[in-house]
C-alpha cells in the first residue's frame, strides 16, 4: 500500500486578497533581494496582511509597519 503526503501548494503574495491573513512560506530571488525583503520583515514564518492591491502593486501589514511592494517584488514572496 502506498501512502501519498498532502503537499500543501504554496502561492505568491500578489494572489492573496485584502484583508486576508497569510504566513510566509518562502521568498525566492537573488540573495541581495531576499536580504532586502528580511530587512523590512519579510521572513519565513512570519504572518502578513494584505491591506490593498492595485495592478499586482500591494500595501502589506508587517508587524507594525505597512510596506509597499510592486507586483515583481510581491510575486517573491511565496505564502
Amino acid at each position: 500500500m502506498f501512502t501519498m503526503e498532502r503537499t500543501e501548494h504554496m502561492i505568491p503574495l500578489t494572489l492573496t486578497k485584502p484583508g486576508e491573513k497569510v504566513t510566509i512560506r518562502k521568498i525566492t530571488g537573488l540573495d541581495a533581494v531576499r536580504q532586502h525583503l528580511a530587512e523590512l520583515g519579510f521572513v519565513v514564518g512570519s504572518d502578513v496582511v494584505v491591506v490593498s492591491e492595485i495592478a499586482g502593486n500591494l500595501i502589506v501589514q508587517v508587524k507594525e509597519s505597512r510596506i509597499a511592494l510592486d507586483k515583481s517584488m510581491a510575486m517573491r514572496v511565496m505564502v
